[in-house]
């Protein structure tokens, strides 16, 4: 049984250890060697993409790096699933686009725009995921 004074200080030299170590493994995982993001690799045209996504309101539907809604397929990896030929295709069509069901919205990009988007999803698609997939809907399954 530990007195008063041993609880103590054990209790005071563990929050310290465990601070320390805390500290340690937060500058570690600020450090330059830890960056996974890609971010030497943002063009204005990847800027573009991202304002573009955002502004149409692509996540309520699509869902990136896991995060967004379930309805329509996930698109972290989609150059490498279907191809920019693809993605151009349905990102500048002017007739709303329903495969199996799911209706997507004919936006009509003009070929600029999505290539801009296309500089986008390359860009994602490249952030290095320590080797986890990315998370795909249910629902969309079959569209991927």
């Amino acid at each position: 049984m530990l007195s008063k004074k041993q609880a103590r200080v054990f209790f005071l030299g563990g929050t310290a250890v465990t601070f320390l170590i805390f500290i340690g493994l937060t500058i570690f995982s600020f450090g330059k060697s830890q960056d996974q993001s890609n971010n030497e690799d943002i063009t204005d045209a990847v800027v573009r993409g991202k304002n573009l996504w955002e502004a149409n309101n692509c996540m309520g539907c699509h869902t990136i790096l896991g995060e967004g809604a379930y309805y329509a397929p996930e698109l972290t990896k989609v150059v490498e699933r279907r191809g920019e030929g693809y993605i151009k295709a349905v990102l500048t069509t002017p007739v709303d686009w329903a495969p199996n069901g799911r209706k997507m919205v004919a936006y009509g990009f003009s070929q600029e725009e999505a290539a801009d988007l296309i500089a986008f999803f390359n860009w994602i698609g490249n952030i290095d995921l320590n080797g986890f997939d990315t998370v795909v809907s249910p629902l969309a399954e079959d569209n991927n």
